[in-house]
Formats: structure tokens, sequence, C-alpha cells
């Protein structure tokens, strides 16, 4: 058992969470292909540094900038331009991301799946027809996608981190199964968990901040916080903003 298994066993959380000192974070929910939506934060984040200098902040993704919307290409071509101007940059990856690379890699019988999850306004967003792709084997619709994905959006994809840890913060996607050390949890929950990690009343050395499960405002627990507010439906993309023991919310 690795010390996070053991702190979850024997530890309770510590009474206010906090970053490092002069240490900032601003955590975005799911972008899901709302290129829109992301460059208004973003700038909202911008002028939020302008008011709030210090001396060291993170812009943290928590996976799911791709699918349901309908510029994921653009949004990962923006980002792999801004990402020399944001401030530390942390990219993590989401189960739709892992679908994408599962697919170009390994299986590409998923892609009728895929395509009904939120990758049809995806391949559509690199100029592919998505219902073309039903038509041929899978793999010649593999083959088509290598063609029209720039591989520097898909090495950018493959770079992206499992999970983030900043002071009494864990940063992940979808979130963590309860019992488990950090290091020992596997990518398969890191990515899709539901139920088991958010009905959990466990309590971690950490405040878990994650995406994954839409919410129609922050979904703040004792143990977690949820910050997908299905910004591909809704209009609205969330950023948490946490600042010593101090939280607050930017949105668009």
């Amino acid at each position: 058992m690795g010390l996070f298994g053991k702190l979850f066993q024997g530890r309770s959380a510590p009474a206010a969470f906090s970053t490092p000192p002069n240490t900032r974070a601003y955590a975005i929910g799911d972008v899901h292909g709302r290129l829109d939506l992301l460059s208004e934060l973003l700038t909202k984040i911008d002028k939020d540094r302008q008011q709030r200098p210090t001396s060291r902040d993170y812009t943290i993704f928590l996976g799911d900038l791709i699918d349901r919307g309908p510029q994921s290409a653009e949004v990962i071509d923006y980002l792999l331009r801004a990402r020399s101007t944001l401030n530390q940059p942390i990219f993590l990856a989401g189960n739709h991301e892992e679908m994408l690379l599962r697919i170009l890699r390994h299986d590409g019988r998923q892609l009728a799946e895929w395509l009904n999850y939120g990758g049809r306004q995806c391949v559509e967003s690199y100029g592919i027809d998505a219902a073309a792709l039903l038509h041929i084997s899978p793999e010649a619709a593999q083959q088509r996608l290598r063609a029209a994905i720039p591989a520097a959006h898909l090495d950018f994809i493959a770079s992206f981190a499992d999970s983030f840890r900043l002071g009494d913060y864990l940063f992940v996607h979808a979130g963590i199964r309860p019992g488990i050390a950090v290091e020992e949890q596997t990518i398969a929950d890191l990515h899709w968990i539901r139920e088991d990690f958010l009905d959990s009343p466990a309590r971690y050395p950490f405040m878990v901040i994650h995406g994954h499960t839409i919410s129609s405002g922050p979904d703040e627990q004792h143990n977690r916080i949820g910050i997908d507010t299905g910004a591909y439906s809704s209009g609205i993309l969330t950023a948490l903003c946490i600042e010593g023991t101090e939280r607050r919310y930017i949105t668009t």
C-alpha cells in the first residue's frame, strides 16, 4: 500500500485545503469543442490575473477538450499556439481524448460508438464526413482520420497527464476510486469513474477537483468539487480559481 493509501485509512482531511504559499491555480472544466467559450474564459482569467498579481499560477485543463461541440480541431489548434503564453499550463486527459487515441492506435471497431458519443462533431471539425466513415472498413477509417488530423494535434493530445497535485488539491478528469492509493489508480477510473466516486463519503487528505459529470453549477462536496457545467450545450464554461485557502469561480 502506498503513502496515499495509508492516508486514506488513517488521516482525516485538513480543516482548510490550501495551495502552496503565493500560488494560484485556475482549473477549467470540460471545453468540449467550444472555442468561443474557451477564448472568452481565458480572457476573463487574464483580466483576473492582472487585477490580482501573484508569484506563481497554473492554468489546469481538466480534460475533454474535444467532441460534442463544433470546434474540436480549432480548440486543439488554439491551445497548441497559446500554451507558450499560458501561465504554467497543465493539460489532463479525459475519456474523450482517450477514445480518440484508442481508435487511432488500437481498435477502429469502436468508431461507431465514439461517433455517437460526441466524436461526430470532432471528425467534422477536421473536415471529415462522419457518416462516410461508417461505410468503410475500420482500417480505412483509421487511415482517413490520421490523414485529416495533424500529427501535432495527436502528439499534443497524447502528451496529456492523468492527474496533477498542487498543495491540498488533486486535479483529475473524472475522479478517483476511494480507498486506492493515488499512484495505484487506474487510467480507466481517472478518466471514466462516476457513481463510485461521486457518491462516496470518503475523506481524503486532499480536495479532488474534477470534470466529466455535468452539473448546473459548481458541485461542491466535502471531498470533491465538480466543474463540468456542460459547456457544449449550456453555453457555460466554468473555471475554479484557488489561491491559499480561498476559492472562487469565473464563468462564461
